[in-house]
C-alpha cells in the first residue's frame, strides 16, 4: 500500500481529513526549507506538497511566485529538491510527500532520470500542472510505471465529460481547484465546494482534496466537513515571507510558519467534532 493510500485510510478509520501543506523547495534556502519539511508533520501536516521551483509557477499567484524567485535564487534545483525530500526520509518513512509543479524541469533532467531518482528520494506523487491528460504518455503513464501516483487537478469548469477524460489515469487523490483562477486569488463558498465534492464523489472513489484559497483554520475547517482533504499553501507561503528580513530567514521563520500549520491542522481535526452524519 502507498503511503498516500495509507494515510487516506487511516484518517477515514478517524473520521476526519487530511491537512495537506504547501511549501517551495528551498525557499528561503536549503537549510530552512529542510527544517521547515521536518517540522511539518509534527505540527499536524498529514501529506506535504512540496513546490518544485520554476521561473513561470504560471497557476500560482503573487505568493508563491515570490517563493519560486526566492528559491531559484539561492540556488535551488530539481536536483536539490529531490536531496530535501531524501534528507527528509531519513526521519520521517510515513508522511506523504507529493511534488507540485511544472514539467519544464522534469523534461530537462530526463522523464527516466527524474522517474528513478524521484522514487529513490521517497516521493509519492506527482501534480504536474501544465500537463493535459492528452499528454498521458509523456509522465504520468511512465510515472505510473515507475510508483508515483499521479495527481490531476479539476477546476469548477471541468464538465461531465472532460471529467472522464481527466479521471481516467489519476491515482492518489484528485485534487479539486475550488476556484478559477491562480492561487491566493480568492475563496470559494462552501456551498460551491460542497455542491462540486458532490459532483465528484459521483465520478471517482479515490479520496477528494480542495485547494486554492483556503487561508484560515475556519476555512480549512468547512473542507474538511465535506471533502477528504484542504490543501493550504499561500498563507503558509506568506507567513514565513512576513518572518524574513531582506529576505533571509531569521530565528522565527521556522516556528512562526509551524504555529500556523498548527493552527490549521486544529481546524482540520475538530471539523468533524459534534457534527452529525
Amino acid at each position: 500500500m502507498s503511503r498516500l493510500d495509507a494515510t487516506f485510510q487511516r484518517l477515514k478509520s478517524e473520521d476526519r481529513a487530511a491537512l495537506v501543506t504547501f511549501v517551495t523547495s528551498g525557499d528561503p534556502d536549503y537549510e530552512t526549507s529542510l527544517a521547515l519539511l521536518r517540522g511539518l508533520p509534527g505540527a499536524g501536516a498529514d501529506i506535504i506538497e512540496l513546490g518544485m521551483a520554476f521561473t513561470d509557477p504560471m497557476a500560482d499567484g503573487p505568493a508563491i511566485q515570490a517563493a519560486n524567485l526566492r528559491a531559484l535564487a539561492g540556488g535551488q534545483t530539481l536536483a536539490k529538491t529531490l536531496k530535501l525530500v531524501e534528507a527528509f526520509r531519513e526521519t520521517d518513512q510515513i508522511t506523504p510527500i507529493v511534488l507540485m509543479g511544472y514539467y519544464n524541469p522534469i523534461h530537462s533532467m530526463g522523464v527516466p532520470a527524474f522517474l528513478e531518482r524521484a522514487k529513490a528520494a521517497g516521493v509519492d506523487g506527482l501534480i504536474i500542472v501544465d500537463l493535459p491528460a492528452e499528454e498521458d504518455g509523456e509522465l504520468c503513464l511512465p510515472s505510473q510505471g515507475a510508483g508515483l501516483d499521479f495527481i490531476r487537478l479539476v477546476t469548477p469548469t471541468t464538465d461531465a465529460y472532460r471529467l472522464q477524460t481527466v479521471m481516467r489515469n489519476t491515482r492518489g487523490f484528485v485534487y479539486y481547484v475550488s476556484i478559477n483562477g491562480i492561487t491566493g486569488a480568492a475563496s470559494a463558498s462552501d456551498q460551491a465546494i460542497s455542491d462540486a465534492v458532490s459532483r465528484l464523489r459521483a465520478a471517482t472513489d479515490l479520496p477528494i482534496a480542495v485547494g486554492f484559497g483556503i487561508r484560515t483554520p475556519a476555512a480549512a475547517a468547512a473542507v474538511a466537513r465535506v471533502a477528504d482533504a484542504a490543501v493550504v499553501g499561500s498563507s503558509i507561503v506568506q507567513c514565513l515571507a512576513d518572518s524574513l528580513v531582506d529576505g533571509k530567514a531569521t530565528a522565527q521563520t521556522v516556528p512562526q510558519t509551524l504555529a500556523l500549520v498548527g493552527d490549521l491542522a486544529e481546524g482540520v481535526r475538530t471539523a468533524r467534532v459534534g457534527v452529525s452524519a
